[in-house]
């Protein structure tokens, strides 16, 4: 069974695309509301149920924060591919910040991973949004991964990065 977000409570979210901009715990600056240190927040969501949801193929969504994870799965899968290769911590850390610094597509422009799950941007100021808050989103999760993809002495937490080798959603990872 396919895990869930916890975030169904949908009242007084913003949305950009039927992307919920969801509370984080970030000191990066960014859309998203702040959420307090100790609540769980949809990147902890994510990662927790990363190695379990990777295996589906097919993923019921029950509401939109579900889209949010499922989005979240697919660029932690990018993600672990980009450091499949790299042996050290540093060497992670330098593919992450590459990967935070390539454009991030939104509903509607090449690139994007999920056609036809979120509707497209009504207006500019919309699409402007929503690509904020998935940079903004993207670089939270790049900076938690990389605490769990890799031990404290800075080598490999190989647990972790055998997941790069999976597809999520039947969706090729480009390398």
């Amino acid at each position: 069974m396919v895990y869930h977000s916890s975030f169904v409570d949908e009242e007084g979210i913003t949305k950009a695309c039927g992307f919920p901009l969801l509370p984080l715990k970030s000191h990066i600056k960014g859309p998203a509301p702040v959420s307090e240190q100790d609540r769980t927040d949809i990147v902890d969501e994510a990662i927790t149920f990363f190695r379990a949801n990777v295996f589906f193929r097919n993923f019921d969504i029950n509401s939109s924060a579900d889209k949010l994870l499922i989005y979240l799965t697919f660029y932690i899968n990018v993600a672990l591919k980009r450091l499949e290769g790299c042996r050290t911590l540093a060497e992670g850390t330098k593919a992450i910040i590459n990967l935070g610094l390539e454009k991030v597509p939104v509903p509607g422009e090449p690139g994007f991973p999920f056609p036809g799950l979120f509707p497209l941007p009504q207006s500019d100021k919309e699409a402007e949004l929503l690509r904020n808050y998935l940079k903004q989103i993207r670089e939270e999760a790049s900076g938690r991964l990389l605490s769990v993809a890799y031990k404290s002495n800075g080598t490999p937490n190989k647990w972790w990065l055998a997941f790069a080798k999976r597809k999520f959603m039947n969706i090729i990872v480009p390398s």
